[in-house]
């Protein structure tokens, strides 16, 4: 079966495009002093550098391969603006000499930067989860539960421990000597015995030896 070759417009359009760009570039090394091959090498020197920086853009996005793409644009597009008349190409200016000149070792230096240009390596792909087997289906053992079960034994609860008699709070004999002062001078101005709590208070002792104190007094 023999198909029909149908001709792409995109690819007429590029070709022409091509094809002019690749004329104004040799008509411009021509007229800078470039003749011979030398001439035909230009264009192919400028699309190769533009056609390198793109594949690398594609590759990675870096400011090296945008800054040689740029440079090659330029370098078309400027061929192409110069020779559309708007400059003498009988008598060409010196800094258009100059940059014919030096286009080589600036393409050069471009494609060699572009091929050392480290990329960035493809990422290993995310590894598989692990699928985990079925768990193994185990009988299920009914179990006759008709037998109502045993109640279990009260455990009594234990008897309070009685709790152990205080100590007897010993009280030195210089300290109750100056309690029984406190205490007459206490009953000389009001006519009644002093209390625990105002013995407490007088002699700043604890409750619990005031009381003794009080207790040894009566």
């Amino acid at each position: 079966m023999k198909r029909s070759i149908r001709p792409d417009a995109v690819l007429v359009q590029a070709v022409i495009a091509g094809a002019l760009s690749f004329a104004h570039l040799h008509d411009l090394a021509q007229a800078a002093g470039q003749t011979g091959w030398k001439a035909w090498a230009y264009p192919i020197s400028v699309d190769l550098l533009l056609v390198a920086a793109w594949r690398r853009l594609r590759a990675q996005r870096s400011r090296l391969a945008w800054c040689w793409f740029l440079v090659a644009l330029v370098a078309s597009l400027g061929a192409n603006i110069a020779t559309a008349g708007f400059l003498d190409m009988e008598h060409p200016p010196a800094l258009l000499r100059l940059g014919v000149a030096g286009w080589p070792a600036l393409a050069f230096l471009g494609g060699t930067l572009l091929a050392h240009q480290h990329t960035d390596p493809t990422p290993d792909p995310a590894p598989a989860p692990a699928v985990e087997p079925d768990p193994i289906s185990r009988p299920v053992v009914d179990v006759d539960r008709s037998e109502t079960p045993e109640p279990a034994p009260e455990i009594p609860e234990p008897e309070p421990v009685p709790a152990l008699p205080k100590a007897a709070v010993s009280v030195p004999p210089a300290l109750i000597d100056h309690a029984r002062k406190v205490a007459t001078e206490h009953r000389a101005r009001t006519g009644a015995e002093i209390d625990a709590s105002t013995l407490r208070a007088r002699l700043g002792v604890p409750e619990d030896l005031a009381g003794a104190i009080v207790a040894q007094l009566a």
